[in-house]
Parts: structure tokens; sequence; C-alpha cells
């Protein structure tokens, strides 16, 4: 990612992608253009995540 990721807004985006998915007027090609965006925004959270979580354990490990 070429810029800083944001977390907090990947999830205001799934969730709209969420809404967007449900409504009947939601085509099959539609569908799949927002499982593919989707894809990319939980790809993008779980590496965001990862890194937090490895940043605090190197806070953790190193006040000890």
């Amino acid at each position: 990612m070429d810029q800083e990721f944001d977390y907090k807004k990947a999830l205001e985006e799934l969730e709209a992608l969420a809404v967007k998915a449900e409504d009947p007027a939601t085509g099959l090609d539609g569908i799949d253009a927002l499982i593919a965006r989707a894809d990319v925004l939980i790809a993008g959270c779980r590496e965001y995540l990862r890194s937090v979580r490895e940043n605090l354990n190197g806070m953790d490990s190193s006040s000890k």
C-alpha cells in the first residue's frame, strides 16, 4: 500500500459494500465487483492488525 492504511475507513467501506451486496437491485456482476473490493480491504485490514499486534508484542517484550 502506497499510502498509510486507514483501518476505520476500510471498515466503513466494508459495511457499505455489505449493504450494496444485500440490495436486490445489485446484479451478479455488481456483486462480483463488490467481492473483489472487499477482498482487497480485508487483506489490508489483516495486514494492519498483524502490524499492530507485532508492535504491541515488541513493546511488551521490551518492557520486561
